[in-house]
């Protein structure tokens, strides 16, 4: 009696197990047959094609009919052209000669910022590159995990956030292009003859970010404007309209890609 129990439940543990070791958490994800569309986000907004924002699984409160973020309701700008989208964001984004660049640490999995230098622009301006040494960390973390974000901000409140993969391209004639002479004084010279920080130091590589989806916001108001916006908003309760909260997904940064390729 005792010897069928065992067999019973490990009958009933086999399936659970094959199903624990589908993979490590790099592999393919299993893929749900659930009809609902997925979900493409940059922190908590989501995109504009997608289905109607919903209540974040993680839920403190019930706002009924009523918009539970009202700053974005407020400002998300929704009758806009895609050309005008990208111009505008590009306009921004060329205004800064650094940008905030976040990985994930393989070893810890917690995430890390630096500061990089834009290089330049692909795809219409609207991938980024930058030059990076190849031994550091950051080309280890980019390996384990090619996904990134760049970030910009200003102090008028104005930002961008990029969703994007990074490559980071070795070869020599690519790495001419984007080259800058600035680039010894961070390099520096080993006097070996080879890692000398100029454009055939083997350590230099081009890092393209190839940019999957956007959230940005500018605006158009002065600082006494959204001030008074935000005092307002203090004594009334009103959502502040401060900002032209943007979006481009997906699919419009494909489309946008495929026509400037034309």
């Amino acid at each position: 009696m005792l010897k069928k129990t065992i067999i019973s439940h490990r009958a009933l543990l086999r399936p659970i197990s094959r199903r624990n070791h589908l993979g490590k958490p790099t592999d393919q994800p299993y893929i749900s047959t659930s009809t609902q569309p997925s979900q493409q986000r940059v922190g908590n907004i989501a995109f504009n094609h997608q289905p109607p924002r919903k209540m974040s699984s993680f839920s403190n409160t019930n706002t009924g009919n009523k918009p539970s973020g009202p700053y974005y309701e407020k400002n998300i700008d929704k009758d806009v052209s895609l050309k005008e989208k990208v111009e505008n964001l590009t306009k921004f984004v060329s205004s800064f000669k650094f940008g905030m660049m976040t990985t994930r640490d393989p070893s810890s999995g917690k995430l890390v910022s630096r500061c990089m230098a834009v290089a330049g622009k692909e795809g219409g301006d609207i991938d980024l590159t930058f030059t990076t040494n190849t031994e550091s960390h950051k080309t280890d973390e980019l390996s384990a995990d090619k996904h990134t974000n760049i970030s910009f901000y200003d102090n008028s409140g104005q930002w961008a956030s990029i969703a994007g993969e990074a490559s980071i391209e070795t070869d020599r004639e690519v790495v001419k292009k984007y080259y800058s002479p600035t680039l010894k004084a961070w390099m520096g010279d080993l006097g070996d003859g080879v890692h000398d920080g100029s454009e055939n130091d083997p350590r230099i590589a081009v890092l393209k970010v190839k940019t999957s989806s956007i959230t940005y916001a500018v605006t158009d108001k002065t600082v006494i404007g959204r001030a008074a916006e935000v005092a307002k908003g203090t004594v009334t309760g009103e959502p502040a309209g401060v900002n032209k909260l943007r979006e481009i997904s997906e699919s419009e940064i494909q489309q946008w890609r495929a026509t400037a390729s034309k």
